[in-house]
């Protein structure tokens, strides 16, 4: 009898190695480095807290815990680390420009309907097996 001794190989989804997969891992994306593990990690914490809301309220008090017991640990982080500040200082105008350009597409995006006047109106599905819909159309003034 002989063993197949060729073992299935995966491409790492965070370092993007090819590396023999874990048989006791099923759908294995990710290799045994340290780095790839931490980024493993927090992408199922990211989702975690996106999708289940106790978890999301759960990890929030524990951190409010956390600063509770360390007062001024992030004011003292700043003052040691000026570099990260001014790091985090020109990212956050990259996003805040991101923002503005996002909510002016936004508006742009709506002038088109303009020339829909309120009142009610039947709304009218593609699939006619489907009952129609009423809708009332209002307008909401400009502040």
């Amino acid at each position: 009898m002989v063993k197949n001794t060729m073992k299935t190989m995966i491409k790492c989804a965070n370092c993007g190695r090819m590396v023999p997969a874990n048989p006791r891992v099923k759908n294995q994306k990710y290799c045994n480095r340290k780095a790839c593990q931490r980024v493993r990690k927090n992408n199922w914490k990211q989702s975690k807290i996106a999708s289940d809301p106790d978890y999301k309220n759960d990890q929030r008090d524990c951190h409010k815990q956390w600063i509770e017991k360390h007062p001024g640990y992030y004011r003292n982080y700043r003052k040691q680390n000026p570099d990260y500040c001014g790091r985090n200082r020109e990212l956050q105008k990259k996003r805040d420009k991101k923002r503005r350009l996002k909510q002016s597409c936004k508006r742009d995006a709506l002038n088109h309907f303009s020339d829909i006047k309120p009142g009610t109106y039947k709304l009218i599905p593609f699939n006619r097996k489907r009952d129609t819909l009423e809708g009332q159309i209002v307008v909401i003034p400009r502040c």
